[in-house]
């Protein structure tokens, strides 16, 4: 059980690394948020389901209602994770936020 929760555990760190490098290396504001929003929201789906399989061990009522809970809290960042990344995105319209262009290709190219 230990084993693949924490194999569950590494691949949802991995998912993290990953949408921290899209983070960091993308060019701009609108391309940023996609690994925002995808690679988090699934690294903390692996991570949550982990904790939620790592209470399920000595199963017991109290742990059963734990991993509930966790589950709850998994399907509220699932709708709440993609709400807020789209809110974010059209507050950076509304703004007048640029999208980036590849350079050499403005508009009298």
């Amino acid at each position: 059980m230990n084993l693949a929760v924490s194999i569950i555990l590494g691949v949802g760190l991995v998912f993290f690394l990953g949408g921290a490098v899209g983070i960091l290396r993308f060019p701009d504001f609108y391309s940023r948020l996609h690994p925002a929003g995808k690679m988090d929201t699934l690294g903390s789906f692996l991570m949550l389901g982990a904790l939620a399989l790592y209470h399920l061990h000595p199963f017991t009522l109290d742990n059963v209602l734990v991993a509930i809970k966790i589950a709850l809290i998994v399907v509220f960042y699932f709708l709440a994770s993609p709400t807020a990344t789209h809110a974010i995105v059209d507050a950076g319209i509304r703004a007048g936020q640029a999208a980036w262009q590849k350079p050499g290709r403005g508009a009298g190219s």
